[in-house]
C-alpha cells in the first residue's frame, strides 16, 4: 500500500483533495495499484514552525 506523506504550508482543502485525486491516479497507473489502497498524508507547518538558512519563515519577508 502506498503512502505519500506531504509537508506544506497550510492550503485550501479543495486544492489538498485535488492534489491527494491526482497523486492517487498516478500511483494507481504507474504501480497498477487500487486507488483505494493508496494513502496521502498532508503535514501542514506554519511560519513559526520552520526556519530557512537561520531565519524563522514567519521573519522572512515574503511570507
Amino acid at each position: 500500500m502506498p503512502i505519500v506523506t506531504i509537508q506544506q504550508f497550510p492550503r485550501d482543502l479543495a486544492q489538498k483533495r485535488e492534489l491527494a485525486r491526482r497523486i492517487t491516479e498516478a500511483f494507481a497507473e504507474v504501480y497498477g495499484t487500487k486507488p483505494e489502497s493508496v494513502q496521502v498524508f498532508f503535514s501542514e507547518v506554519d511560519g513559526e514552525s520552520w526556519a530557512k538558512g537561520g531565519v524563522m519563515g514567519c521573519d522572512t519577508p515574503s511570507r
